[in-house]
């Protein structure tokens, strides 16, 4: 027990001293974790393809399908999280994303693999991911004071910019190797891992108050989304950013298709658009304090939300070669640039507008409806590439984007330490 309060103040000191020890630990947690998650990035459509021969609309379905369905069953997470204890909730969503993922290569090694399998384990990750999300905002909220959120928001934003860089590399090395299998063992050994780094966080939670009512009505399962949107400055930011994140995933197999089928880009090329890119994340995120202590919060979110906005229009004008290639880094970069400030200030920004009782509820809410959305949208740009050209069908998106500034909040919150009454529940 010594040697392991040793381990766990020598990480805390690394990761995150000034923070404090605790917050080291659960930084320590998200790293390994999106660590293992980008090493397995487009594991579950490899192993579709190359174990189970599945076809494009399978495969299809295995990404929209799955997020959608998965968002759905995640609806009465967000309440069910809000009056429980953080830390135990952040430890049993870990376990079941490493249970359920270890299904997979146990299944391959007897034979027994099927593509039902595969979108079930696909569903149950996505509702885990949410539910964990909900349950970690919740719980940093409390952990460190509202002065320090910028902070660790920021940290967990370079961390996840890192880990975009470093991850698919490593993981399309280990798929070459071993497998695409392998890369799903790893992703779930690094669940397993976040949940002894949280559980090695130790101290003190009390147990939220519980509601007067003994049992979650249906009424109840929708009080995230009346918090959001009785709030005047969480509601446009709410609906900015789940139409801005939809927007720019839904031309993602749209951009596949042109630069690796039309534009005869080579795979390595392809993934060395968007990985290259990710520094501007990384630098993006580091930024954001200084740029938040100089001009202050709320000026950030609307300029660099604003800004974010205008580089995807120019995806739609990627040519062949080199020069093609070198456009879309230079627009990656601008756009991954700006969301990397973007993200920790919007992120700090909807915690600190949240009332500590209601952060579960709003952020479980913000999640199922940017995964429903980013489903959703993925689809009908689907159809749009096909009825309209790629080119077309991408260049619509990006028109889109530019409107979605319109969307940030115009005024600063008036008191960002005391947000809003939280609406009385619906009792119908």
């Amino acid at each position: 027990m010594r040697s392991g309060h040793r381990l766990g103040h020598l990480w805390g000191h690394l990761l995150g001293h000034r923070l404090g020890r605790r917050f080291g630990w659960l930084w320590g947690a998200y790293g390994t974790s999106a660590l293992g998650t980008w090493l397995a990035f487009g594991a579950f459509p490899l192993i579709a393809i190359q174990v189970l021969h599945a076809g494009p609309a399978e495969v299809a379905a295995l990404s929209s399908v799955g997020a959608a369905a998965g968002a759905a069953v995640a609806v009465p997470l967000g309440p069910w999280v809000e009056f429980r204890r953080k830390r135990p909730v952040l430890i049993a969503m870990d376990l079941v994303r490493f249970a359920a993922l270890l299904t997979i290569p146990a299944a391959f090694a007897l034979g027994a693999l099927t593509f039902l399998q595969l979108l079930l384990v696909s569903v149950v990750v996505a509702a885990a991911d949410i539910a964990f999300r909900a349950a970690s905002g919740a719980y940093l909220k409390t952990l460190l004071p509202a002065e320090d959120l910028l902070v660790a928001n920021a940290r967990f934003e370079s961390t996840a910019w890192t880990t975009t860089i470093i991850g698919p590399p490593l993981g399309g090395a280990a798929i070459g190797l071993l497998g695409p299998v392998a890369t799903v063992v790893a992703d779930a050994a690094s669940y397993l891992l976040s949940a002894l780094g949280i559980r090695a966080m130790g101290g003190h939670e009390p147990r939220p108050e519980r509601r007067e009512a003994a049992r979650m009505r249906a009424g109840d399962l929708l009080d995230g989304w009346r918090y959001i949107l009785a709030d005047a400055t969480l509601r446009p930011l709410f609906f900015n950013t789940a139409l801005f994140n939809g927007l720019v995933m839904a031309t993602q197999p749209l951009l596949a298709v042109l630069m690796l089928d039309r534009l005869g880009f080579a795979p390595w090329q392809y993934g060395l658009a968007f990985a290259a890119p990710s520094i501007g994340g990384l630098l993006g995120s580091r930024l954001a304090r200084r740029l938040v202590t100089r001009f202050g919060q709320h000026q950030v979110l609307v300029v660099v939300g604003t800004l974010r906005a205008i580089w995807p229009v120019g995806l739609a004008f990627i040519g062949p070669g080199t020069g093609g290639l070198l456009l879309v880094m230079g627009v990656e970069l601008g756009l991954i640039f700006c969301c990397g400030v973007f993200n920790p200030v919007h992120a700090t920004y909807r915690l600190q507008r949240t009332a500590t009782d209601r952060v579960a509820r709003t952020l479980s809410a913000w999640a199922v409806t940017a995964k429903a959305s980013t489903a959703l949208l993925t689809v009908l740009w689907g159809v749009l590439g096909a009825l309209l050209g790629l080119r077309t069908a991408i260049g619509l998106a990006g028109v889109l984007l530019l409107a979605t500034p319109l969307l940030l909040p115009r005024r600063a919150a008036a008191d960002l330490s005391e947000p809003e009454p939280a609406p009385a529940p619906s009792r119908a």
